[in-house]
This record gives C-alpha cells, sequence and structure tokens, in this order.
C-alpha cells in the first residue's frame, strides 16, 4: 500500500482471510523485506495527531461512540485533506497526507484541527492534547472488534492493565517520512531510533494517568515499555546495518495476536509468527497466509515501524504552540543531511536510554546536552513561521523542561479536574 493510502488508513475492522498460503518462514521473510522500505528520494512528511475527547461540564465523564459518531457524520471536507478515525477510548486522531517538506504538512494538519475543534466545540465537547489521559479510568467505547480482541489477547498475555492504557489513554504526533534511497537506509533508521530518546525527553507530556501522578515525565512511553519487548520494542538488529532483514526477523519472531476466522479471534498462547508460517502451528485451522502477515504487521508497535517509509511513533502529543516546532525538529534532524550527521554525533551517549527519557527527562544531563545541541540545529534551519514555537521549545529545553512540568504545576496549584477543564474548553 503506498504512502499515501497507508498514512490515511481507516482502522477499522478489517477483511483478512488468509488469502494464498505462504510455504514458510523464509518466504514470509522475503515478503517483508522486498516491501517494508520503498527506494526513493525522502522529503515527504505525513502527520497523525491525537487528542483525548472530554466534556467540559463533566470531565470524569467519557464520550460516548454514538457522541463521537454524531460529531464525525456532521463534519465538512477537512481543507487540508486528512482522514478522521477514533481511537478505543475515543480519542480522535487526525491522519494527514503526505505533503512535500513539513511546513506544508504542519499547515495542512493546523487548518484540519481547527475544522474539528470547531466541530466538537459545537456539540459541547473538547479536544485536549496530552501524552496520557490525565483524569479518567481506561475504557473501550470503540466497539470495533479488532480492539475488542485486543483487550482479551493483552489480558491472556498478563499485560492487560498496560494493554488497556495504551489502547484507551495514550496519545501521540506521529511523523511518516520517506525511507529514502536505498544506500542510506541503515544510516537513516539507525538515526530514527537513536534520536528517540531525546525527542521522548523533549516532548514528554504526560505525567498522569487516571488521576494518578505516575512519577514519570512521558507515563505514555512507560505504558508502552510495559508491553511485550517483541511486538512494541525497538527494531535494531546488533549493528543496524540491514533494516530490512532487521524488521522481518522481528516480525517473524513477533506472537501472533489476532486471527480472523473471519472475526478476529485474540491468540491466547505464545506463538511467534514464523511457527504459524511453518506449519509447526496451526491457527483458526489453517497455516499462515499472505493476508494474515500483512495484518500481522498492523499489530507489531515498535517506536520506529517501516511501511515502506519511516512511521515514528514516539513523540507525546502536544499542544499547538509546541508540535509544530516538535515536527520540524524532528523532520529537519532526519531529512537535512548537514542537521542529520551532527545530530547522530549528539544523540550518541543516549541513544538507548528509554526509560531514563521517560522517566526524568531533561533532568538527566546527557539528555539535556543532547537536545539543546538537537533543538538548536532545527532552530538554525526555522523559517520565521516557526519564530515563536520554536523559541518556546528552546526556550524550555534550555531550562531543562518538558511540558510535562508545566502540567504537574498547574495540577498541584488547582487539581487534576480544573486543568481539564480549562484545556477542554479553551476551544468552546
Amino acid at each position: 500500500m503506498g504512502f499515501a493510502a497507508a498514512t490515511q488508513l481507516s482502522r477499522g475492522d478489517e477483511s483478512c482471510l488468509g488469502g494464498p498460503e505462504l510455504s514458510g518462514a523464509a518466504e514470509a521473510a522475503d515478503y517483508i523485506t522486498e516491501r517494508c522500505l520503498t527506494d526513493a528520494p525522502h522529503g515527504r512528511v505525513g502527520l497523525e495527531i491525537e487528542a483525548h475527547c472530554f466534556d467540559p461540564n463533566d470531565p470524569h465523564r467519557r464520550p460516548s461512540w454514538a457522541e463521537i459518531g454524531d460529531v464525525l457524520r456532521s463534519l465538512p471536507a477537512l481543507p487540508g485533506g486528512s482522514v478522521v478515525t477514533v481511537e478505543p477510548g475515543g480519542a480522535v486522531e487526525l491522519s494527514g497526507p503526505p505533503l512535500t517538506g513539513a511546513l506544508a504538512a504542519i499547515d495542512a494538519m493546523a487548518a484540519d484541527q481547527a475544522v474539528l475543534r470547531a466541530a466538537f466545540a459545537d456539540a459541547g465537547l473538547g479536544l485536549v492534547q496530552l501524552g496520557a489521559d490525565p483524569l479518567r479510568p481506561t475504557e473501550r467505547v470503540n466497539p470495533g472488534e479488532r480492539y475488542a480482541a485486543m483487550e482479551q489477547f493483552f489480558a491472556a498475555s498478563h499485560t492487560g492493565s498496560a494493554g488497556a492504557a495504551m489502547m484507551t489513554a495514550t496519545a501521540s504526533v506521529q511523523l511518516n517520512l520517506d525511507a529514502g534511497t536505498r544506500s542510506g537506509w541503515a544510516d537513516r533508521v539507525r538515526l530514527a531510533h537513536a534520536l528517540g530518546p531525546t525527542m521522548v525527553a523533549i516532548s514528554a507530556n504526560s505525567p498522569l494517568l487516571a488521576g494518578e501522578p505516575s512519577g514519570w515525565r512521558s507515563t505514555r512511553q512507560r505504558v508502552w515499555s510495559r508491553l511485550d519487548s517483541a511486538r512494541c520494542g525497538p527494531v535494531l538488529g546488533l549493528d543496524g546495518t540491514d533494516p530490512a532483514t532487521d524488521w522481518a526477523r522481528y516480525a517473524l519472531k513477533a506472537p501472533v495476536m489476532l486471527v480472523h476466522t473471519p472475526e478476529a479471534i485474540p491468540v491466547s498462547r505464545y506463538v511467534p509468527f514464523a511457527a504459524w508460517a511453518d506449519g509447526r502451528v496451526r491457527l483458526g485451522g489453517r497455516r499462515a497466509g499472505v493476508k494474515d502477515l500483512d495484518y500481522h504487521l498492523t499489530t507489531l508497535f515498535p517506536p520506529v515501524r517501516p511501511r515502506g517509509w519511516l512511521e515514528i511513533r514516539y513523540l507525546d502529543c502536544v499542544d499547538d504552540t509546541l508540535w509544530p516546532a516538535l515536527v520540524f525538529t524532528l523532520a529537519t534532524l532526519l531529512d537535512d543531511a548537514v542537521a542529520a550527521d551532527s545530530a547522530a554525533d549528539a544523540v550518541a551517549p543516549v541513544a538507548t536510554a528509554w526509560d531514563v527519557a521517560a522517566r526524568i527527562g531533561l533532568a538527566d544531563p546527557r539528555l539535556h546536552a543532547a537536545a539543546e545541541r538537537c533543538v538548536g540545529l532545527a532552530a538554525d534551519r526555522a523559517p520565521e513561521c516557526l519564530r515563536d514555537g520554536m523559541d518556546r521549545l528552546a526556550g524550555m529545553v534550555e531550562r531543562g523542561r518538558c511540558p510535562a512540568d508545566d502540567v504537574t504545576e498547574e495540577v498541584a496549584r488547582v487539581g487534576t479536574t480544573a486543568m481539564v477543564t480549562r484545556l477542554a474548553r479553551r476551544q468552546l
């Protein structure tokens, strides 16, 4: 599937009856390596931004599937071309088309956000951009078959609470970037991973979950880290020189989550996809087919996922004064060759410090130094239209602060309910 189509892929249930049978894990590996990255110049940027849906008159209440559906049915055409989907807990996501350069993607997303917010405001609802729901207990409102089966899978794999939080209480800003030319894949994928901890520390915006302080700056990242590392951990192999093979190896070792028969059935035991493909295990009464493999790949959630392009999934959702600057920073560090070389040197000492970044953010001196260098590289290249956001981001980083620090201070002053109410009412 092309970058444009899949960037806008709806997350509804999809028909997935096996298709042509795979001869074994070797064929599955070849299928993955041939398709996971596209050899072409880079430069396009696609954005996906989630926001929690709240009722500002009763912020402890989770708006229903029917309420959200009524709003979406009233939406006019979105000027930037985004597609709207609804996450299991009722968070609303805009998935924009790939456009040339970060600025075009930012402008299109901002235009679509304005229309979306106005529609929700007309219904008396607000969209809150935080990395995790700070107030409400986890609860699924999306009735999709896929999500019901995922709940059962996480419960069977003893990660039920983390799985529920991941599905219903987290929100992110996601970048989709072209993979670039084949000769540069290894460096590009390696840098996308290495930037992760630094960017997690910069964007951390989720110090609370379900009404309680978590002790982490990015509780969203903490939640993802508590899930099976075979499904949600970084993809890179020992040296990162062959990202396509690394991804194939990762995908074949990852356990199968769901099987379509045609309804989605959770797999309650640990079955690596390779075992199904080789016929050592039969699921749904059959060996694995090509469509089963395609679907399996959609159930893997590493921080950098190859889908023909690079899907970068590690930024907390932040407000409108910051997300354009974050997007520009990360796209610049990966797409500008000179900035990329400097960024690779800057983040090398903290390239695997995922938990430290999520827990204490820029209070870690090494992450602070890497963040200052990376934001400085982007700020030097930022256009005037992003100057206010870049100045705010640079100022926060210079002081060793992340958005979570502002959230924590406001909650200490007025309480979580008042903070959420303010954020939800901001657009009314």
